[in-house]
């Protein structure tokens, strides 16, 4: 684990255009896998930040590390169902960044249960979403835009 100071703030709009790029890295599209249909298309992307940002069910931070914006994390979803989902830019993969942002989420939202859903094959988001107390449940299968093909998911729970 590294020793950056990992923290999560009220998104800003000047995060936008970081969380943009992010999205727009092809290895990490690859991984994250379900991604949306069109990365590169920058109004839908500023439509989704400006509906989401609008909306009281969902709450989403932006994660700093040392001060730097590296990614977002966020709840959503309806009462009963709702979903957290991350993205840690992959300059910061594996240094423990996305464990410790999820960790403050969770804390943040204390609602449970909790879901989550992760490509199959992606070791390293079920690695952070169990050290976090999320347990599989299900085998799944969903189109993932990234890959241009239905693949393997998993869905896990936090319920405690």
């Amino acid at each position: 684990m590294s020793g950056l100071d990992v923290a999560l703030r009220e998104v800003h709009d000047s995060d936008l255009p970081v969380f943009f790029r992010q999205i727009n890295d092809p290895e990490a599209a690859l991984m994250a896998a379900f991604t949306v249909r069109d990365p590169a298309d920058w109004d839908a992307f500023d439509a989704h930040w400006k509906r989401i940002r609008a909306s009281s069910d969902v709450v989403n931070r932006t994660v700093l590390a040392d001060g730097d914006v590296v990614g977002s994390a966020a709840v959503y979803g309806e009462p009963g169902e709702r979903e957290v989902t991350y993205w840690i830019d992959r300059a910061y993969w594996g240094r423990g960044i996305a464990t410790r942002a999820l960790r403050a989420l969770l804390a943040e939202v204390p609602e449970r249960p909790l879901y989550a859903r992760a490509a199959a094959d992606n070791a390293g988001s079920r690695r952070v979403l169990e050290k976090c107390g999320f347990r599989v449940t299900e085998h799944a299968r969903g189109y993932a835009n990234a890959r241009g093909a239905e693949i393997d998911e998993v869905v896990l729970i936090l319920d405690g």
